[in-house]
């Protein structure tokens, strides 16, 4: 590859606007004065908020207060994602260099209660492995901008299904990985995970125009992943002032 591989989808319709409305929310939040302090405590909560979500997502009935409290030590899915959002600051330098690596690990870390067979854990699906390859060659030459990059890693994971049963987890995993290596939020702030369900039903929408692989669904998918990108900063600007009022 020589030229950048993503740079045209930012002349998809809406995607530049959406990208530049993201950066603009994080930006924002990154101003927030309670993070001169207490930049530490906002991380955890919004890791914590983003495992929670990550989890309702891929089908955890779980409330929040239950996750915070360790209410939910028995459920699966919510732990897998507790695992693998722990492992995130670990797992950056890994994803700059070997993101295929830092996939199987966060899906060892996700399915480790959900898959019987301990060998299968940490290995694509069938007919992934070629695709993740792509992916991986695609993330080495491209310096489009992170909101649009997490979009792809977010998109292809979970459009194929490659590391099931906790495909969605380790997605969501990896556009934290993205955002904090390209240098959108390197404190990993952004609640991202909450963004998604905060937009509900849209998340499946635009996760089925993806897979149709035209300009327009993946235009759709994108302008989605920014905004749950942007709704994500507003969820930890509430953390923010949550704390303030502490």
């Amino acid at each position: 590859m020589t030229a950048d591989p993503l740079a045209p989808l930012l002349d998809l319709p809406g995607v530049g606007d959406a990208v530049d409305r993201a950066r603009a929310s994080v930006d924002a939040l990154l101003g927030n004065r309670m993070l001169r302090r207490r930049s530490a405590d906002v991380s955890a909560e919004s890791s914590l908020r983003g495992a929670w979500a990550s989890a309702v997502l891929a089908g955890a009935d779980v409330p929040l207060d239950e996750v915070r409290s360790g209410a939910a030590a028995d459920d699966p899915i919510v732990q897998g994602a507790l695992r693998a959002q722990a492992a995130l600051p670990g797992l950056v330098d890994t994803w700059s260099h070997a993101p295929r690596q830092a996939l199987a690990r966060l899906h060892v870390l996700a399915a480790a209660d959900l898959v019987p067979d301990p060998e299968a854990l940490g290995r694509p699906a069938a007919g992934a492995a070629e695709r993740l390859d792509t992916l991986a060659l695609v993330l080495a030459e491209t310096s489009a901008p992170a909101v649009v990059v997490a979009g792809i890693v977010h998109g292809e994971v979970l459009s194929l299904d490659a590391f099931p049963p906790a495909s969605g987890v380790v997605a969501r995993a990896a556009v934290r990985l993205t955002l904090i290596d390209r240098g959108l939020d390197p404190k990993s702030l952004v609640a991202v995970e909450a963004g998604h369900r905060e937009l509900g039903e849209g998340y499946d929408g635009a996760l089925a125009a993806y897979r149709t692989g035209t300009r327009d669904g993946i235009a759709t998918w994108l302008v989605h992943c920014a905004d749950a990108v942007a709704a994500g900063a507003v969820e930890t600007t509430a953390i923010c002032q949550a704390l303030a009022r502490a």
